[in-house]
């Protein structure tokens, strides 16, 4: 079949721009720094489409010095031809919703802005922006301000045998309040996106800070995969292998670690499903599937035992899932396209993993009996772990789940578990303190002892064994590792409560590793969070004032006259129980920084880093990125 003409013609209004401004998180989920981005993402996925579709190879994203920011390409650029409706075809692209080539037929062999708001949303949410055209030999420009008016209407200014667009937008900072573009978060999804396509070079400057990055990666999502396990202990090669049915391409990488976690990453036309969905879905399946079989066809595992669990055959996995899917059979669900709902692409997903995994475990006999006896290592944990809770569940024994929190927990007396908060204290000082002032009602308070287990290298049998940490999970009550269910928990929001020092920083990272590695939907559904307590408090005449960071007991001391009373504290527990309750749980005065991830791969290597074998780089990133004085951006 012939390529469809991608010109003025194949563009499709849909409908009109009106309620982007006044409800800007129906479109790109908030009007934080994660919905500032989204911005980012919008304009660079445009050009990713040119790119997934055979045109052009080269983005640039440029940090300019006055807070907006550049995207270019080299892709077909934007048609410039008069739009039936009697505008020039880039101003109903950059004005009207739902306005783009995505919706014609033939333009797009696969697409991930499968819904064509990105430039015009990005435009209604910026006060300035500029398009450059490079197209049928000439250079194009049309301007625009405030949330989309056209400042300047399309017109030649120059001639140019490249092809390409070039988008400059100022964000209107009066929607995205205290926000401005990270440099680092935007190389972190630039080189996501160079793995995936191993044609694209990919250049971020920050013309600010002077630094610029450069992606490329001739192997794809081989590299990425090494590049998360770079520094582990691996049981195999890369396995790589690719397949097209039903019109629907699946391209997938995995290797085998020694640890007990599994981390799967999954991608639709270069877009992060970080919901995962039927591909997902599908993989899993499929990977399931492929060890039972083999397991059972060379007698590795009786029929009596049973058959090896999902989770089983996943300990240690690091796994890559890109597929790419045409624009008829794409279904994301909802407009950030965080889940892949596409029925087709499970079963295309799970024969493809299926066939290619079950032959390479018969090419490779040695590599697919170390990989079983570590999923046979896990079965027996697992079930052992499993008999241990019911035993603790149903009251039995000295490790009873009552018998162990009721000596420690102090219960909040609310039924409404969306509201109670589970605070994690530091010391038993501490944790006297805060049960004091606490609201009964709602905060939970449960002291731990000293540093608990660095979770890492961890397997559920050393959680179980581990006094702090079941006490937390029991504290919890929604399981542990792949039986965790977030709904299931007794509270709201769990909050770590430590020193403002080296020491408790330390338990931070902990406790986040444990809560990351065993009940990560806990971080995934903005349930966890760490306290920040102050730093000073200063007394005068007038009254007493805390003080949270060096610069603002600076700030505060050329204010008041005479000679105030200040004090540092050291530790939570040299607090009065009013004060700490005041400073640091009071919601009314309170500030709380949510723990999130924005970035699966680099979560992990930070993770693995942190929390590894090397005491050293764990010291390093500690003193040189954990500050306390940071403001944070959740205020309660």
């Amino acid at each position: 079949m012939a390529e469809k003409k991608y010109d003025a013609s194949s563009i499709k209004i849909l409908e009109g721009l009106e309620a982007v401004r006044k409800r800007p998180g129906m479109y790109i989920g908030s009007t934080d720094k994660r919905g500032l981005h989204h911005l980012v993402w919008e304009i660079v996925d445009n050009a990713i489409d040119e790119v997934i579709n055979g045109y052009g190879d080269h983005i640039k994203i440029t940090l300019n010095k006055d807070m907006s920011i550049t995207v270019s390409d080299n892709g077909r650029g934007v048609p410039i031809g008069m739009h039936e409706s009697g505008k020039s075809t880039p101003e109903v692209i950059y004005t009207i919703l739902h306005a783009g080539g995505k919706f014609e037929e033939g333009n797009y062999k696969v697409s991930g802005g499968l819904h064509g708001v990105g430039g015009s949303v990005v435009n209604a949410l910026s006060k300035k922006m500029d398009v450059i055209i490079y197209r049928e030999g000439k250079i194009s420009n049309i301007r625009f301000n405030d949330g989309g008016n056209v400042e300047s209407p399309l017109k030649t200014i120059g001639e140019s045998k490249k092809t390409g667009t070039t988008v400059t937008f100022l964000p209107d900072y009066t929607i995205f309040k205290n926000c401005n573009f990270s440099y680092t978060t935007i190389c972190e999804r630039m080189q996501e996106s160079a793995f995936l396509l191993p044609s694209l070079t990919i250049d971020v400057i920050d013309d600010l800070d002077k630094r610029e990055a450069h992606f490329h990666y001739d192997k794809g999502i081989t590299n990425f995969v090494e590049y998360i396990n770079e520094n582990k202990t691996t049981l195999n090669k890369v396995l790589h292998f690719t397949g097209l049915k039903n019109t629907i391409e699946v391209d997938i990488a995995l290797q085998y670690t020694d640890s007990y976690n599994e981390n799967i990453i999954s991608f639709v036309n270069n877009v992060k499903t970080g919901d995962g969905g039927t591909h997902e879905v599908g993989f899993k399946t499929g990977i399931t599937k492929a060890f039972n079989d083999y397991a059972k066809e060379y007698n590795l595992i009786k029929t009596k035992d049973g058959s090896f669990d999902g989770s089983d055959v996943r300990e240690g996995l690091t796994a890559i899932i890109n597929l790419k899917i045409p624009e008829n059979l794409l279904q994301f669900e909802g407009q950030t396209k965080g889940k892949l709902g596409t029925p087709e692409a499970r079963n295309v997903t799970e024969t493809i993993t299926y066939d290619n995994l079950k032959f390479f475990l018969e090419e490779n006999k040695e590599v697919a009996l170390n990989i079983i006896e570590k999923a046979q290592k896990s079965k027996l944990a697992r079930e052992a772990a499993r008999k241990a809770r019911e035993a603790a569940r149903n009251g039995k024994g000295k490790n009873s789940r009552e018998k162990v929190i009721s000596e420690k927990l102090a219960r909040a007396t609310g039924k409404d578990y969306a509201k109670n908060e589970l605070f994690l204290v530091e010391g038993d000082s501490a944790g006297g303190s805060a049960k004091l002032f606490r609201n009964r009602e709602t905060q939970a308070i449960l002291p731990l002892r000293g540093k608990v287990l660095n979770c890492e290298k961890a397997s559920t049998a050393e959680i179980n064994a581990n006094a702090e940490l079941k006490l937390i999970e029991y504290a919890i009550g929604a399981g542990l590792g792949q039986e965790f269910d977030y709904r299931e928990s007794n509270y709201g929001k769990v909050i770590i409560m430590t020193d403002a020092d080296v020491d408790g920083s330390h338990i931070q990272i902990l406790l986040i590793t444990f809560f990351y590695r065993f009940m990560r939907p806990l971080i995934e559904e903005g349930m966890l969070y760490i306290a920040t307590p102050p730093l000073y408090s200063i007394e005068t005449s007038h009254g007493k004032e805390y003080i949270a960071t060096d610069e603002e007991l600076e700030s505060a001391k050329k204010k008041i006259k005479g000679t105030p009373k200040i004090q540092r504290f050291k530790g939570l527990g040299e607090m009065n129980a009013d004060e700490l309750y005041e400073t640091t749980m009071d919601p009314a005065n309170r500030r709380l920084m949510r723990v999130s991830i924005t970035d699966a791969a680099l979560a992990e290597k930070r993770i693995h880093v942190l929390m590894g074998d090397q005491v050293e780089p764990r010291k390093e990133w500690i003193n040189e990125n954990v500050d306390f004085t940071l403001e944070d951006d959740f205020r309660k």
